[in-house]
């Protein structure tokens, strides 16, 4: 009976943000389709405050999978990109896309779309502030000798796939027949990336929602402590992501169900900036760049992700821009013919079109070689490939 409980409020989320996915991916197939990842590296030289906003720029219109960020991160440090650039570019890629906060409205509420998109620059200024205080010289020279040496990840195939279209207009790019097979390869691809994260979440988030005790959340995040519960909860809400092993847009479900069980708003925001500490993600930091660049990465991550979340806030308290409520939607399963049920069948139809095309165009074959590492070419250095 419980696990029918959970699993039927799993559904209900489900189904409330399947429009809302699609049309995302949709969104981020698009701006992949027209944005080159060549030329990422070269626009990536160095931590100064333009370069960052680039890097923050090129985040946003890539993929939202944690794992392809983390990977593609490396790849453009690997050819020459300044490794903080490298990193905030990074964190732009999953806090910063489309998708994110299409989800986060569906299930959350426009506040927390908005705090996330305000706390993620917070967090890059204060993550850079710690770069520039803490990472030597000689850390970045360790990073880049263990990048270079290749050691695969996940989602490596997936990071290094390019089929920009470039050359017209704009809406030349993104209707021609190139552009429509890009478009609905990035599809495929991001949806194959994240989907793992997205099921993970929904079914930890209904199992929460459904066996957890509310008295018991409410007690773990100080509600009845309203001054303690403003620190406390942007410092456990990464712990308990790290731990939740759920990256991405995957976290927006279990965030929910964390918001209807009293953690703090701020919190909520920490949580969701932490899909890069999980300890999957952890592991490939230490396989990249070193085990010690790897606790560098966790701690100043760790550190900017809890103050952003903290003062963002902060920052909505003084505004009064602070939700009153807590009624995030976690509902039991059922389908209505309602606003939702028809948006999901335009998008489902949206889908079907994609995917048909990445089926027609090798699509799948795609797929099947995404998560291989790339093999390298004899001869050449991949630090100064350009």
């Amino acid at each position: 009976m419980f696990i029918v409980h959970a699993l039927s409020m799993a559904f209900a989320m489900f189904w409330e943000i399947l429009w809302a996915l699609i049309l995302g991916f949709a969104l981020s197939g698009i701006v992949q389709a027209v944005v080159s990842k060549k030329e990422m590296t070269r626009l990536l030289p160095d931590d100064s405050p333009r370069t960052l906003a680039i890097a923050c720029g090129l985040g946003a219109a890539s993929s939202s999978c944690s794992y392809a960020a983390v990977a593609l991160a490396r790849s453009i440090f690997r050819k020459g990109a300044n490794f903080t650039a490298a990193m905030v570019f990074q964190l732009a890629s999953t806090n910063l896309v489309a998708e994110l906060g299409i989800v986060m409205i569906v299930l959350l509420g426009r506040q927390f779309a908005l705090a996330e998109f305000i706390g993620a620059p917070v967090m890059v200024i204060i993550l850079t502030l710690l770069f520039r205080r803490f990472l030597t010289n000689r850390m970045v020279d360790t990073a880049r000798e263990q990048a270079d040496k290749g050691i695969a990840g996940s989602m490596e195939g997936h990071a290094e796939m390019d089929m920009s279209v470039s050359g017209g207009s704009m809406w030349f790019r993104i209707t021609s027949a190139k552009g429509f097979t890009a478009i609905s390869h990035y599809f495929l691809a991001d949806w194959a990336a994240v989907w793992r994260d997205v099921a993970g979440g929904l079914l930890i988030a209904g199992a929460l929602a459904a066996w957890v005790p509310q008295e018991l959340w409410r007690s773990f995040f100080l509600v009845q402590h309203p001054t303690f519960a403003l620190f406390w909860g942007p410092l456990v809400g990464p712990l308990v992501a790290v731990i939740s092993f759920v990256c991405s847009v995957g976290n927006v479900p279990l965030a929910a169900v964390l918001w209807n069980s009293g953690i703090s708003f701020g919190g909520v925001i920490a949580f969701i900036f932490a899909d890069l500490i999980v300890v999957p993600i952890i592991d490939i930091y230490r396989r990249y760049y070193t085990r010690r660049i790897a606790w560098f990465l966790t701690w100043t991550m760790f550190v900017a992700m809890s103050a952003a979340g903290l003062a963002v806030e902060l920052l909505f308290k003084a505004l009064g821009w602070l939700p009153t409520d807590r009624h995030a939607t976690i509902t039991e399963a059922q389908i209505a013919w309602n606003y939702t049920s028809v948006l999901n069948i335009v998008f489902l139809a949206v889908a079907a079109a994609l995917v048909w095309r990445a089926s027609t165009t090798g699509g799948f074959k795609m797929l099947r070689m995404m998560n291989r590492a790339p093999s390298a070419r004899p001869g050449r250095h991949p630090r100064h490939a350009h």
